[in-house]
């Protein structure tokens, strides 16, 4: 498709004419009253190949340099086949050209043809998502022109926020101009048996003869292929990555836009602060429902400068307008860096009603993960579908300790954070502490520990 959006009749000109050459006709002159497209090339062929590096590039850049080097083409178009960029030897303009996030002048360029591979690949940490932002906009800008955008993908990881879930998302959304192709095994095939693999990758595969469907059985079945590998890459399946804590599947089946969150609520709160690097949130949790929702996160921007920090005073607001608006019956809070405002939270709200809960401490913490994760499971807690909250609780990957199950980010730099998570976890276990308490149907009374 590149070398045709690149040096062939890929646009409407018109439809054809008595007795013009048409090669829906075979190429003979056309007849009948039928409608026949005639195309036409674009005159200023500007065809990109998008990927976070110039080597994610070369499946396709290679392979078009490969079929079009000494072939009738090249001759009759001129053509200067580089490593790096197909020209015009005649200095016309036009090129096919692989882009990166670091390629000059991404922005504002307009491609007649942006071809992204492999878009489960471009995420946020590795700046996948800005080179697509840019080449998104900048297609839309000559879309009346026919620019065009295509994508092609294996099955993505949900956990990992990609530019293919994105656009999976968009077209479940209904959004329009977007045309959507899949082909996919039926999901939750049995991978151990042989004969119901072997019919979900033919489905899968569709026609593509060339493919050994046996071959690909076995290499299904080999110990050494993850679960999460085989259904990704084999059947097509949107299957969670290896070590991510929380099924997408699970979580979103927990939405329920029913009976929202009110003023005067009775719920719980989690708090997990941070001064630099980190999220800071407030998630709070209905108690007579299990009902998440987010009441406010601070993330460090994309382009933060160095020196940037969380604002301590708008968490400290936060807090105190979340105690204004709610009946706060329990908040956990993990204490680094916020500490002493915690302690004068307990101060002005009640040391009956703010808890520390330091999470750094794996028995307790792997408890919480659990009956969390459990709840979710069957259906004992729900969300709005908050986006933040998603993102961060799909983020999350599971670090097994001796106490069980932990979570934490996919590395420790990574920029996919799971703040939110964390405070998602200790709302809840607030939530049955405090029902735990009584507190459920009664007014406050204090709790005296030794």
């Amino acid at each position: 498709m590149c070398i045709v959006e690149f040096i062939g009749p890929c646009r409407f000109s018109h439809w054809a004419a008595e007795g013009e050459a048409c090669a829906s006709c075979g190429g003979v002159p056309h007849t009948g009253p039928e409608l026949h497209p005639i195309g036409k090339p674009v005159p200023l062929p500007l065809v990109n190949l998008a990927a976070t590096s110039i080597d994610q590039t070369a499946n396709v850049y290679d392979a078009i340099r490969g079929m079009l080097a000494e072939s009738p083409a090249e001759k009759e178009f001129a053509l200067d086949i580089g490593k790096t960029l197909v020209q015009f030897k005649s200095g016309r303009p036009g090129s096919i050209r692989p882009v990166t996030a670091s390629s000059r002048g991404l922005e504002g360029a307009r491609q007649t043809f942006v071809c992204l591979d492999e878009s489960h690949h471009l995420v946020e940490s590795n700046q996948g998502i800005h080179v697509y932002d840019v080449l998104d906009r900048n297609v839309r800008k000559t879309a009346g022109a026919g620019s065009r955008l295509l994508e092609s993908t294996n099955a993505y990881s949900p956990s990992e926020g990609s530019v293919a879930q994105r656009t999976h998302e968009a077209h479940l959304a209904g959004s329009k101009g977007l045309l959507y192709d899949c082909l996919e095994a039926p999901p939750g095939i049995d991978l151990k048996d042989a004969d119901a693999l072997r019919a979900g990758l033919v489905e899968a595969y569709g026609d593509s003869s060339w493919v050994d469907i046996d071959g690909l059985v076995e290499a299904i079945q080999d110990p050494r292929t993850s679960e999460a590998n085989a259904r990704r890459f084999y059947l097509d399946e949107i299957f969670s990555s290896d070590g991510s804590w929380m099924d997408k599947s699970v979580w979103d089946a927990c939405v329920d836009h029913s009976d929202p969150i009110k003023p005067g609520d009775k719920i719980s709160i989690g708090f997990d602060g941070s001064l630099f690097n980190d999220s800071s949130g407030v998630v709070g949790c209905r108690l007579r429902d299990g009902r998440l929702f987010v009441i406010d996160v601070w993330e460090k921007p994309e382009k933060a400068p160095p020196d940037w920090e969380i604002d301590v005073l708008a968490v400290e607001a936060a807090i105190h307008r979340a105690f204004a608006t709610y009946d706060v019956a329990w908040a956990y809070c993990d204490p680094p860096f916020f500490q002493e405002a915690i302690g004068r939270w307990a101060l002005t709200f009640g040391d009956d009603r703010v808890f520390e809960y330091w999470t750094n401490r794996p028995t307790r913490m792997c408890e919480a993960i659990e009956r969390f994760h459990s709840a979710a499971a069957v259906g004992d807690l729900s969300h709005d579908g908050d986006p933040r909250l998603t993102r961060h609780v799909l983020n999350a990957v599971t670090r097994e300790v001796p106490q069980g199950t932990l979570i934490q980010k996919d590395s420790p730099r990574s920029r996919r954070k799971i703040d939110l998570a964390v405070c998602a976890i200790l709302a809840f276990e607030g939530r049955a502490d405090a029902i735990a308490d009584g507190r459920l149907h009664s007014h406050r009374r204090r709790v005296v520990g030794f």
